[in-house]
Order: C-alpha cells, then sequence, then structure tokens
C-alpha cells in the first residue's frame, strides 16, 4: 500500500470507531470492545480488499461477510454507513424499536448485510455454506468469517473449521479476532484457547498470525490468502478489547460498557476528540 492508500484507511478506522462508540453511547450501552478491536480490519476490508456495490448490495459478483460475532454489529453498522449502504443518521437509531440496525446483524433488515448472525457460532457454518454454494457456481466471489475466540468456545467453530478445511474453501478467508477477552473474563480464565494459530493449522488451514492495528499487515495477509489454491486459509489478528482507545482498552469490563456515570462521560469525550484528529 502507499501513503495515501494507509491513510485513507487510518481515517476510515477513526470513523469507524467514532461512530460506534457514539451510536452505542446513545443507546446508553453496548458492546464497545469486541466492536473496537475489529474497526481496522474492516478498514482494510472495505476501504481495500472486498469488491462490493453499496448502490446494489445484492450484487451477484459481490464479496460476502459474515460477522458471526455478531455482537460486533456496531462496527459493521459504522462501516457500512462510512462507505454508502445507508445514511448515517441511521446509526443514532440502532436498537431502538423498528429500527434497520438491532443490536445483532440482520440481513432483511440492514443493506449490506448477507448473514443475519448473534447466536455464537453459527456464522462459521453459515460462511461455510456460501462459499460451498459460490463454489457450486464457479462464483469468484470471496466470503470473509469474522470470528471472535471467546466464540470458539462453541464446538459448532470447529466443526465447520474441518469442513471448510476438508473442502479447500480457499475463498472463504476465516478471521479470529484474538482479542483474549470475553464476556465473563479473559479466555485464559475462562476456557483456555492455547495457540489458536497452531490449532487451525492442525485443522488443515494454511494460518498466518498478524497484529490486529497494523493496516498493512492485514492487507498483506489477505494477499497472501488470495494466493492460496489448495488449502484453507485462516487469519489470526492479534488485538487488544477496545483496541485503539486507551481508556476503553484498560477498562476492565470493556464486553459491554454502561455510558452510567459522569468519569465515563468525560474519559469518552476526551477519547473521541483524539479519535477525530485521525479523520482530519
Amino acid at each position: 500500500m502507499d501513503k495515501k492508500m494507509v491513510t485513507e484507511l487510518e481515517g476510515l478506522a477513526a470513523k469507524i470507531r467514532i461512530n460506534s462508540i457514539e451510536a452505542i453511547r446513545k443507546v446508553g450501552a453496548g458492546h464497545i470492545g469486541g466492536s473496537l478491536s475489529i474497526a481496522d480490519l474492516l478498514a482494510v476490508l472495505y476501504g481495500k480488499q472486498m469488491v462490493y456495490d453499496p448502490k446494489n448490495p445484492q450484487w451477484e459478483k459481490r464479496d460476502r461477510l459474515v460477522l458471526s460475532k455478531g455482537h460486533a454489529g456496531p462496527a459493521w453498522y459504522s462501516t457500512l454507513a462510512a462507505v454508502g449502504f445507508f445514511p448515517e443518521e441511521w446509526l443514532w437509531t440502532l436498537n431502538e424499536g423498528g429500527t434497520n440496525l438491532p443490536s445483532h446483524p440482520d440481513r432483511i433488515k440492514t443493506p449490506g448485510v448477507d448473514a443475519t448472525t448473534g447466536s455464537l457460532g453459527q456464522g462459521t457454518s453459515l460462511a461455510a455454506g456460501i462459499a460451498t454454494g459460490l463454489k457450486m457456481q464457479g462464483s469468484e466471489s470471496y466470503v470473509y468469517l469474522i470470528v471472535g475466540d471467546g466464540e470458539l468456545n462453541e464446538g459448532q467453530c470447529w466443526e465447520a473449521f474441518q469442513y471448510i478445511a476438508h473442502f479447500k474453501l480457499n475463498h472463504c478467508i476465516v478471521i479470529i479476532d484474538e482479542n483474549k477477552k470475553q464476556l465473563d473474563g479473559t479466555t485464559q480464565d475462562i476456557l483456555n484457547p492455547f495457540d489458536i494459530a497452531e490449532k487451525m493449522r492442525a485443522f488443515g488451514f494454511s494460518t498466518q498470525k498478524v497484529k490486529g492495528d497494523d493496516l498493512i499487515a492485514i492487507d498483506q495477509a489477505i494477499e497472501d490468502c488470495k494466493k492460496v489454491e489448495d488449502q484453507a486459509v485462516c487469519i489470526v489478528l492479534d488485538t487488544i478489547k477496545g483496541q485503539g482507545v486507551k481508556f476503553f482498552e484498560e477498562m476492565d469490563a470493556n464486553h459491554s460498557v454502561k455510558f452510567d456515570s459522569e468519569a465515563v462521560q468525560e474519559a469518552t469525550d476526551k477519547a473521541l476528540e483524539e479519535l477525530r484528529k485521525g479523520c482530519l
């Protein structure tokens, strides 16, 4: 990537974070941590890698994204709004009655969403099915599957991974957000995942592990995946829950944040001020 592209992606990532935080704060509480940890990934996907048409969300030749960790929906919505799938004003209706942006993605309600997710683990099977269908049709479109590390507690993930690997569905790029925390604590304390990258290799995947806040490394990892022809592919992102905003990174209970105190509101205002500098 040239410097201009990097700058554009940095700006997009900052905008995704700003609007995710603002939308969740308006609701009063929500999944800040897991939304922020994939902001850089989403910037690379929608800012450079994915093939799509915001004016024609059902375009047959589009790439698909399955956000299996559906609680990170606010980050996805912020991305879709930023690239033109729907007006930014929709973001301020997050999780309200009658909204087009429910707390978890819904393919019927939201332009740009191809898979309804939220029940953890199920998105892995959906992505495998979509990738199988596209392969049967002779399509060259990619399916990007974003999975959380806490979500890997679900056995369904490993069944889907075994299927993807066995059928060498290399156009289904599995991306695991290893932010090391889940609802009730750290992944190591709740159910130790050990070395996720090695586990994926053992399952038959060509696997890379990169820093989840390194736009260039993420982009290169995706490019490398697209060169693999006879094996399933996986990228493990080494991230931090609340990534990109120090206040949320350091918050102990940052899976779902409540904006119920003056201290949280003030710290959020300061964080947003810093993020907006990245959008200039």
